[in-house]
Parts: structure tokens; sequence; C-alpha cells
């Protein structure tokens, strides 16, 4: 694998078979299938670093329902995808944003980053996610000071919160995940949730509830309200009650988990069919409204949609298809096997 760094601003664009917009995994994996059909792609992402949300967001998390691995955590699951990319060297342009897409006389596609860079691709697909997305904050005076230090969105290394006082807000999935994996290894845990019902998993939540019961965490009713600091280190935060009285935590460590604040950004801005901020695809080829872009992954909708990471993978293998079928229509396609297909086994590098 390489990285590009971004082409000049009016440069010649860079002429790719394949441009796939987002590096997480249904975006690596669509590097994988499209290779296996011996299409190259590029790859863009507005982050720093190929991942996604499995990277930015929750790296140690684990994932049950990735085939033939019964646990696999998150940045596991990127690091396993970006070598199983290796034989097909797609080439990452990171750090950036797609601004614009328009489709050129040829029927191909000029589309250009914020940082300049520009491309002629025979055909796009749109891997983003959520879109540009950002974690919902505290909201409570002085929280930006520590912010990525005592105060975090996203666990970076949870082998630092051992032994530590930790107060984790929300009521989703994050939030009682690592709840549930931390409250073995921290010195104490409180979890904030602004009400009594939970968003998360029910199994999550009565496990929750069963730590509480035997004395092992807290679970608070409340709403953050102020934090509580000794100079440049924070030890706590009080939190507001339902009946409007306040009660202090004590706290090293704050998790917060109120969600993401999902943008499609320039995706909007595209011509492309939407329903309530998802691109509509067919089951097919998971093309778009516009021939020759298709989407994969959470950013795309369809009857029946499921936004897991399974489903994702299985779009982008029937997007390879139709991809091929878009850039070589005169083609004939033959489903080969990775096991048996001397093709196969020369685009992998396995050995003879």
């Amino acid at each position: 694998m390489s990285e590009h760094s971004a082409a000049p601003e009016g440069g010649a664009p860079i002429d790719v078979e394949a441009l796939i917009v987002g590096a997480g995994p249904c975006g690596l994996f669509q590097v994988f299938e499209l290779g296996l059909l011996g299409i190259g792609a590029h790859v863009v992402d507005s982050l720093a670093h190929p991942g996604g949300q499995c990277t930015e967001l929750y790296p140690d998390k684990p994932i049950y329902d990735i085939p033939a691995l019964p646990v696999c955590g998150a940045q596991e699951l990127i690091d396993r995808l970006l070598e199983q990319i290796k034989p097909f060297n797609p080439q990452f342009h990171l750090g950036q944003e797609v601004t614009q897409l328009v489709r050129r006389a040829d029927g191909r596609f000029e589309v250009s980053t914020a940082a300049g860079t520009r491309f002629n691709a025979g055909a796009v697909v749109i891997a983003a996610g959520v879109g540009s997305f950002q974690p919902r904050r505290i909201g409570i005076e002085g929280a930006e000071a520590f912010e990525g230090g005592a105060i975090q969105y996203r666990v970076k290394e949870a082998a630092a919160l051992a032994g530590r006082h930790i107060v984790i807000f929300g009521g989703g999935d994050s939030a009682l995940d690592w709840t549930l994996e931390l409250v073995p290894k921290a010195k104490s845990v409180t979890l904030v949730h602004r009400r009594a019902e939970f968003r998360a998993a029910p199994a999550s939540v009565a496990k929750m509830r069963e730590l509480v019961a035997v004395g092992r965490m807290r679970c608070c009713e409340a709403l953050p309200h102020s934090l509580i600091t000794e100079g440049a280190r924070l030890t706590g935060v009080h939190v507001k009650k339902p009946d409007g009285g306040t009660e202090a935590l004590a706290a090293e460590q704050l998790l917060v988990f109120f969600g993401l604040h999902p943008k499609l950004g320039p995706i909007a801005e595209w011509g492309l069919e939407l329903d309530k901020r998802a691109l509509k695809v067919d089951t097919e080829r998971f093309q778009t409204s516009a021939p020759g872009i298709f989407a994969v992954g959470d950013i795309n909708t369809y009857p029946g949609k499921k936004k897991l990471i399974l489903s994702g993978f299985h779009e982008a293998a029937l997007a390879a298809f139709g991809i091929q079928h878009h850039l070589y229509p005169e083609k004939r396609q033959f489903l080969q096997y990775t096991t048996t297909s001397p093709i196969m086994h020369q685009r992998l590098g396995v050995p003879d």
C-alpha cells in the first residue's frame, strides 16, 4: 500500500479505474473485491488514517459478528483488512475531503478534494459511513481544556483507564459497552444517563443493572452540570438530577458517548437521490441514481437495509461486479473462486 500526497492545485488529474470515498471497513473491503476482479482502486478519506468510525471512535470495541472471528477488536478488524488488501497496492489519499464530483463528457468523473488533488475516475464508490462526523460534546464550561485528555469522546487506549475513577455519560451501545468493559478494570465506574430508559442492547442494560445491584458500579439519572478541578487537574463532575439538585461525582476521567453529529457535507450537493440523508441504491449492483456512482455501507439505503459491517461487506462484493460491468460492459463476467482460480491466486500473490 502507498499514500499519495496531494497533487498541486490545478495539476493533472490522477487517472483511476475506481475511486473509493471512505476508508472505513466497507471501503477497505471494496478495495479487496475490486482487486479480485483485476480493478485498481484509489481511496480518499477526510481522516488522517484508515479505519473510519472503527478507528476514530471505538478502536478497542469488540465485534462478534465477523465470520470466522469469534471476537475481533474494531482496530484489529481494520488492521486485518489493510493486510488483506496489500496484494492490490491501493493508493491512499488521507486527510482530504472530497469537495466536488462532476461527470465528464466521456462518462468518467472529475473528482476534486479540498487539498487540490484531482482524479479522472471511471467509477466512484461512496463508502463514507454516516458522512463526515463529529462527536456530540459535553457542553459544559471549561470542558474544552480537558478534551482529548481527561475528557474523551472515544477510548484511545483502554489499558490507560485501569485503576481510575471513571464517569461515563450516555445511554447507547457505546456507553454501555464501555461501562461493561471497564468495570472490572477501573477503580470505580459511574454511568450517567439523562433518563431511566436506555437505547442500548437489552442484554447490555440487564448486565449493567446486575452490576449496580451487587455494588460493582453506580448508575445515575442526571445531566452534566459542571467540572470539579484542582488546578489543571480534573477531580470530578457535578451532575444535575431530575429534582433539580446536584451531586458531585469523583472522576479522573470522563467518557462521553452522546452519539455523532453526522453531516453528508458535499455529498448532499452531487444530485444523487436521497432518502432520509442516505443514498438510494439498487440491490443488484448497489448503484446510486447516477450510473457509475455506487454506494456501500452505512451511507446507502434500500428496502430491508441493515446497518451492519457484515452487510456492507456483502454490498461491496456485489458492487464490484457492477463496477466491472460499468467499466468494461463488453467483458463477459465469470464467478471465480479464490480457492481454485489461477487468476485469483496470481492477483492475491498465492505461490504456485
